[in-house]
Parts: structure tokens; C-alpha cells; sequence
């Protein structure tokens, strides 16, 4: 299975810009699942509701349908961050799509500084998705701060993890993922943006460094600081299956849940 991730700056405001950024990479690749940056399609600082108002879509909406005639022609899956309006609410999602269609929405469930001040938080509970005979979870940017979220897909059984995000926070994103992939046994596609939105005399700047780690925790592909970028590797996911430390340890079986009481 061919997995991967597409780095790049998406510019605030131009989703027009921002979809044929993805299109024109994808154009010559052959890719089964690909990881897009959370939010790729509006960019990040959103500095007032006005800008949910303008910039926010139903899904299925104009990005999806764009996305699809993509995963359509290339028989492929495309996870992406789109900030998602649902009814009177709006929420900071990652969308599965599929050949077929949407297959699932996750609404980011801890939400990040002042994100809280235009976003709710998702409340459904963890879930995974069968992209044929391969199970993946979803998380989004910051959710990745809380092993709890984690350990409940893994138990589930998600062999790959897709992990759209907007880090600003250096090396932390990196090094965390890398060892969630580890103490789950998981792969894990951490795909994260670069550049700086910069409105209204605010600036903030990505980290960049997206990167695919194995359950072993190795680097299987990891991209620059500041560089676009689309990596893609060759995966077993049948390899997150196996949750042996030691021939005597299994990182599942040995869970003392018994002394675990919160």
C-alpha cells in the first residue's frame, strides 16, 4: 500500500489557489492514501466569526467535490482539514474521502488556543474507517497531545494513523507522534503545513517537518522546515498488527487496566 503526505503553504482566503496547489501535484502520482494539511484549503488565523462565515462549507461542499473528481480518477483516499459548517455550528474536521464519496467527517475534539473562540469541539467518539482491508484513525493537530484519543483507535484495531495538522509549537508534533506510533504500534502520517498566515498584524508561523513513522517509530519519510513537499512510501499495514515488545511483552495484553482508574 502506497501512503503519503502533501506539504505545502496554503494561502488564507484561496481555496481556488489552495485546491489547484493539491491537483496540479497529484496529477502524475500514483498514491493510495494521502494525508493533506488541517484547514488546507482556507489556511489558519481566522481573526473573527465573519471569516467562519465567508470561508466554512458543508460537507459534502465545493472542496470535497473537488477532491473527489480527484480520488475518482485515481481510485484513492484523500484525508483532509476543511473548517466544516454544520448547520449553526462550525467545526475544525478532517474529512475521509473516498472513489465514492465522503466516507467519514471527524470533528477535532481538543481544540487549540483560540481556536476555542470560533470552533466547538467534536463530540463523537473515536472511530475507525476500513479503506478496503486497511483500518485508520483520524485525529487532528493538537489531539495528538492526548494518548487517550490514541490508545482508543488503536484498540479498535487502526493500523494507520492520518494526522492533518497546522503545528506551531517546534519539534513537539515530531518527537510525540513518533513515539505515539511506538507505544501503539501503529503507523502514523503527520501531515503538516508551512509558511505563516498573516492578518490583521498577526503572524504565525508552521513548523513544516511532516513525516510518516512506522510502528517501530522510524522515520520513513519526513519533509523540511519550510520546503513543499509530497513524500510517498510503500507500507505493510498488516505490520501495526503485531503488538509484541518481547517475546514475552504485548503492548495490549499487558495493559493493567485493573490499576488504571482514570
Amino acid at each position: 500500500m502506497k501512503i503519503g503526505f502533501f506539504q505545502f503553504a496554503p494561502q488564507f482566503g484561496k481555496r481556488r489557489e489552495n485546491l489547484k496547489a493539491v491537483a496540479e501535484v497529484l496529477a502524475n502520482v500514483s498514491v493510495d492514501l494521502l494525508v493533506l494539511p488541517e484547514l488546507f484549503n482556507t489556511g489558519y488565523l481566522f481573526t473573527s466569526k465573519q471569516d467562519l462565515i465567508e470561508l466554512a462549507e458543508p460537507v459534502p461542499g465545493p472542496t470535497t467535490l473537488f477532491l473527489q473528481q480527484l480520488t475518482e480518477r485515481k481510485q484513492m483516499s484523500i484525508v483532509h482539514g476543511i473548517a466544516e459548517r454544520a448547520q449553526d455550528k462550525f467545526y475544525n474536521s478532517a474529512v475521509l474521502l473516498g472513489p465514492d464519496g465522503v466516507r467519514a467527517v471527524y470533528r477535532k475534539a481538543h481544540l487549540f488556543s483560540e481556536e476555542k473562540l470560533y470552533f466547538a469541539p467534536g463530540d463523537s467518539p473515536f472511530q475507525v474507517y476500513n479503506i478496503g482491508q486497511v483500518k485508520i484513525g483520524i485525529l487532528v493537530c493538537f489531539d495528538y497531545w492526548f494518548p487517550e484519543a490514541v490508545r482508543q483507535l488503536a484498540l479498535q484495531g487502526a493500523q494507520i494513523i492520518c494526522h492533518p495538522s497546522n503545528l506551531v509549537l517546534p519539534g513537539y508534533g515530531q518527537q510525540v507522534t513518533r513515539v505515539r506510533a511506538m507505544e501503539n504500534r501503529m503507523f502514523w502520517v503527520l501531515c503538516n503545513r508551512t509558511g505563516k498566515d498573516v492578518r490583521e498584524g498577526r503572524e504565525l508561523a508552521f513548523t513544516g517537518e511532516s513525516q510518516i513513522v512506522s510502528p517501530k517509530g522510524e522515520i520513513l519519510a519526513k519533509a523540511g522546515l519550510d520546503e513543499q513537499s509530497l513524500q510517498i512510501v510503500e507500507i505493510e499495514p498488516r505490520a501495526a498488527d503485531d503488538k509484541r515488545v518481547t517475546s514475552m511483552n504485548d503492548l495490549f495484553k499487558d495493559r493493567r487496566t485493573d490499576l488504571y482508574t482514570r
